[in-house]
């Protein structure tokens, strides 16, 4: 199983996260859904800094997925925009704070200016080691899945791989999270309690928190509460538990 973190450690090697709520939390408060978003993107900021305390490895957020794009159209323009911001101003930040950033999804969808940028902010954070932050944007965990399978079929079709070598690696190999271990733990906020298309092969084993909190309130403690719980979790990947093996 790719990146199976040991059973016997209580922190996570890799925590995904979908940041839900930051509309809702822009309505509650008479404003616009774009100004959720900016308090969303703080959130995820700190979230980060409280990960790397942790000592967590891998953070995946889920930004936007490939679904988004059906949203009106001022509301992505406005993401796009506060994207492109995000991107010219907190990646020295996080190149400052040792972070390397990898964006996975359907980049052939976003502007050639975002493309840009995207490519900048991965080269000035390549060689960082203390914490890899991934950003699923326009990204579907089907969509992913999909690509993969094309790339298998077309490796068969050209004769440099055999229909009978095929194995789950394979198709992991084929991932857009390639050379990522699965994500130990999801946390969702705003009390959804769906998965949403992310990371569908990917999350396999994954240990899942959902809390009420919305995305923009989410805050350190509501970190902590989340690797509590995995914490607490007797992780079996189809054995049996720890408990059952002293009986």
């Amino acid at each position: 199983m790719s990146g199976q973190t040991d059973a016997r450690s209580n922190t996570p090697r890799h925590v995904a996260i979908i940041m839900d709520g930051n509309g809702r939390w822009a309505e509650a408060r008479g404003l616009g859904r774009i100004e959720g978003h900016k308090a969303g993107a703080e959130a995820a900021r700190l979230v980060v800094e409280s990960a790397k305390e942790a000592g967590v490895e891998y953070v995946t957020l889920f930004s936007f997925s490939s679904e988004n794009w059906n949203r009106p159209a001022d509301e992505v323009k406005g993401l796009m925009d506060l994207l492109r911001l995000y991107l010219k101003k907190e990646m020295a930040e996080l190149h400052k704070k040792g972070a390397k950033l990898r964006v996975i999804g359907e980049r052939e969808r976003l502007a050639s200016d975002i493309v840009q940028l995207i490519l900048q902010a991965e080269d000035l954070t390549k060689d960082n080691t203390d914490i890899n932050v991934i950003i699923a944007l326009s990204y579907g965990g089907r969509q992913d899945i999909t690509f993969a399978v094309r790339d298998i079929a077309r490796r068969v079709k050209e004769g440099s791989l055999s229909p009978d070598a095929i194995n789950e690696e394979t198709l992991t190999q084929c991932l857009m999270t390639v050379g990522v271990p699965d994500p130990d733990l999801l946390i969702r906020s705003s009390g959804e309690a769906r998965i949403s298309n992310f990371l569908l092969w990917q999350m396999a084993y994954s240990e899942m928190y959902f809390t009420d909190t919305l995305w923009p309130d989410f805050a350190k403690k509501d970190f902590q509460a989340a690797l509590d719980f995995y914490a607490g979790r007797d992780r079996r990947y189809g054995g049996l538990s720890k408990r059952s093996q002293k009986a």
